[in-house]
């Protein structure tokens, strides 16, 4: 008898919540839902990366470049690789800030759970 309500003690304690699989099913639509969503956000908002104010680069939300921008000044046809150096720069930030983007809207609807091939 002391086993039996130790038993009924402890379910009392245990705070469980079962969903049945129709609420499950609506639950992972409306999450679908809000992730096309998040992603259509993402493909209209635009992130700039930099290399300080001589090459800025566009790119969308979900990493996509959008645009270049090269401050004629900095063109020298004699120093090629300082060039590069600056547009790597700057697309690597875009790209920073662009994950960053994406990280931050995603992780607000997945709780913050790194979803494999989500973002």
């Amino acid at each position: 008898m002391y086993l039996m309500q130790t038993l009924s003690v402890s379910k009392h304690h245990r705070k469980t919540t079962k969903m049945n699989p129709r609420q499950m099913q609506q639950m992972a639509m409306k999450m679908q839902q809000q992730m096309a969503k998040i992603q259509d956000e993402l493909k209209e908002t635009e992130v700039i990366g930099s290399a300080g104010s001589y090459v800025s680069v566009t790119a969308n939300g979900q990493g996509d470049i959008l645009a270049v921008k090269i401050d004629p000044q900095i063109v020298d046809p004699n120093d090629i690789e300082t060039l590069q150096d600056l547009v790597l720069t700057a697309v690597q930030d875009a790209a920073t800030k662009a994950k960053a983007l994406s990280e931050s809207r995603m992780g607000a609807l997945t709780g913050g759970m790194k979803i494999p091939g989500l973002f």
